[in-house]
């Protein structure tokens, strides 16, 4: 009898230890094949990552990773498009409520400086101020660029005039992140009057919309002049530079300060590739005199809602100039720098009066052309 129990006991314990030893290979199995997963994606992601890849590798597996890489780069750029429309969906809900000072709009123009770096990309621009030379494009861009929904490039590229065999690739890189509701905006004055730039300009898009800010051609020669004489005090007077025989009255359109305001010359141009409709002239008197004026028919113009108004400006006395007023976050006003608004050379009236008549056909010209009345004369 006991040894009947010695048996059936030692038969239990051996199938005891028999389920034991298979469980305990299973549990090990599960963790191996959960591990080696872990491994292969860890794996894949770290390739991911080396895209693109190396020179050395051989033709099957360089075409296999670059498939690899392509489906990743659809995935990076399908996460980018969202990201963007996640940005721009809360400018949109930001950009609701009415602004009531220069604070509320600099407060609301960094945060959705905030929201284009994070979610936005760059972009060829949308608009481009082309010119002209000392009529007051300095001016447009530091007014407009306060608008929530436009980011500016603060310096001048020179893209379409000096820089363009380093390509639209450079040019792009250059610019500002944008989200998709803003626009993209650089100045450079010299394009205006460079005979490729038009041409370029439309290569690079067709629907580009083009801001001019154009000034009594007189006074911006002068602008031109005092300029010039600021950097180099030894250059010759502004009649011998203005003109071949001021006693004959013959003018010497070669000097680029006289040639520059010869505006219809420049415009006919233009007018071969572009539509008047993409074109907008700002009056730089008028920008003085009536800054949020200008500034709101420059904000009709790229299809912006009219936030930049009067509220946001004062008249500083002493440059002479209109200033945005001082933000709530600022201690000072924002101004236009030192080589703005500084005191003209004098010239005689005779001079002045005899310019004044070597324009007049070329104003008269150009005031048909744009359908509107500068008053120069």
């Amino acid at each position: 009898m006991a040894h009947r129990f010695l048996s059936s006991a030692n038969r239990f314990s051996a199938r005891f230890a028999f389920i034991f030893t298979v469980s305990l290979s299973c549990t090990y199995l599960c963790y191996s094949i959960l591990f080696c997963r872990g491994t292969v994606m860890t794996s894949q992601a770290y390739e991911g990552k080396r895209c693109p890849p190396s020179k050395n590798a051989g033709g099957k597996k360089l075409l296999g990773k670059l498939d690899q890489c392509a489906s990743l780069g659809v995935r990076s750029a399908a996460q980018e498009s969202a990201a963007a429309q996640r940005g721009t969906s809360a400018l949109r809900e930001q950009t609701k409520a009415p602004l009531l000072s220069a604070g509320h709009l600099v407060d609301l123009k960094l945060r959705n400086m905030s929201f284009a770096q994070k979610y936005g990309n760059k972009k060829l621009p949308n608009a481009l101020i082309v010119g002209v030379k000392k009529g007051g494009t300095r001016a447009v861009l530091e007014f407009i660029r306060i608008h929530p929904d436009v980011r500016a490039l603060g310096t001048e590229p020179h893209f379409f005039d000096r820089n363009y065999d380093r390509g639209l690739d450079w040019y792009r890189g250059l610019m500002p992140r944008t989200l998709d509701s803003q626009i993209t905006l650089e100045k450079t004055p010299s394009y205006f009057v460079t005979r490729e730039a038009p041409r370029r300009i439309a290569s690079m898009s067709h629907q580009t919309k083009l801001i001019v800010v154009v000034r009594n051609p007189v006074t911006r020669a002068i602008s031109d002049y005092t300029q010039t004489l600021s950097k180099k005090p030894d250059i010759p007077t502004f009649e011998e530079l203005a003109f071949k025989n001021r006693s004959a009255g013959l003018v010497d359109t070669s000097w680029n300060a006289i040639r520059i305001g010869m505006y219809i010359l420049h415009l006919e141009n233009w007018l071969q590739y572009f539509r008047p409709s993409q074109m907008h002239f700002v009056s730089g008197e008028r920008l003085i005199t009536d800054p949020a004026g200008e500034m709101g028919r420059v904000q009709d113009f790229l299809g912006l809602k009219r936030i930049i108004t009067d509220k946001h400006f004062y008249f500083n006395r002493t440059k002479g100039f209109p200033c945005l007023k001082k933000p709530e976050s600022s201690s000072q006003p924002r101004c236009l720098g030192k080589s703005k608004g500084r005191t003209h050379v004098q010239i005689e009236r005779e001079v002045i009066e005899q310019l004044q008549e070597f324009y007049r056909p070329f104003n008269v010209k150009f005031y048909e052309t744009v359908g509107q009345d500068f008053k120069w004369d």
